[in-house]
């Protein structure tokens, strides 16, 4: 019991004190602004459109990496990797999901814009990454195979 408090302590006091630092800003540790509207869409063009990325161009520099075949669709891992300078936001977006929009990441200036995760995957489908850097919208895909579906399969 006694060092779950110590180790609580130690923790408030780091935090107490990149925050009074300037290192750490109060906000930086609150989630991103929730897009409800991004997240409910139906189909990738009304996600495209919630985000406010309709039109994105088609990138070179950015590479979406995921398994040929994934064979359970509930934990299929993905890794969206940005070359593009300025990376300020990056999406995972499931094209044949029942909401497309499956993850998505604000990217503090200064940091390696590369993000790793899993999504569910219903079945086989494209899967894009969305990109803002500079202002700009860009998106790259991938197809990823499903044998067992993930979003009740």
């Amino acid at each position: 019991m006694n060092q779950n408090r110590r180790e609580l302590l130690r923790i408030a006091t780091v935090m107490g004190l990149a925050i009074s630092a300037g290192i750490l800003k109060p906000g930086m540790a609150l989630a991103a602004d929730w897009n409800a509207s991004g997240f409910d869409a139906k189909s990738l063009d009304d996600a495209l459109k919630a985000i406010g990325a309709s039109g994105a161009a088609v990138s070179a520099d950015i590479a979406v990496t995921g398994p040929d075949i994934a064979e359970n669709g509930a934990v299929v891992p993905v890794t969206v990797t940005s070359n593009v300078p300025k990376t300020e936001y990056m999406a995972i977006l499931v094209e044949k999901n029942p909401n497309p929009l499956s993850a998505a990441f604000t990217i503090p200036e200064g940091t390696e814009a590369v993000i790793g995760t899993r999504v569910k995957m219903g079945g086989t489908s494209n899967v894009h990454a969305l990109v803002k850097a500079d202002g700009k919208w860009l998106i790259a895909s991938k197809e990823i195979k499903v044998t067992l579906g993930g979003c009740g399969g």
